[in-house]
């Protein structure tokens, strides 16, 4: 495992945290159903910031002009985002959380 960027008792379901991995912004994101998803912090449309966005299920929406990603596999959903951003594999050891970003 990476070094770890946070505890999983820290970010409660249905929540997203920025977190900075080998100098990455990079949005956290745990859904309601305690799933973690480790996106690239970085909207598509003009670079908003995803993870101070609200996230609805496994959707999160940009702050600034409403897109929507699918924080599973990093597609846009909606416009005016278009494209993916990257998605990054994520680990729980000992309530460590870490991320993988090589």
């Amino acid at each position: 495992m990476s070094e770890p960027v946070a505890r999983l008792d820290e970010i409660e379901p249905g929540t997203a945290r920025v977190v900075e991995v080998d100098g990455q912004s990079i949005a956290l994101c745990r859904t309601e159903d305690g799933n973690l998803y480790a996106i690239e912090n970085r909207c598509t449309h003009d670079d908003g910031p995803l993870g101070e966005g609200e996230l609805d299920g496994d959707r999160i929406e940009c702050p600034r002009h409403g897109a929507l990603f699918d924080v599973t596999n990093g597609r846009a959903m909606t416009l005016p985002a278009i494209g993916k951003v990257k998605c990054f594999a994520v680990s729980v050891s000992d309530g460590d959380i870490g991320i993988e970003t090589g």
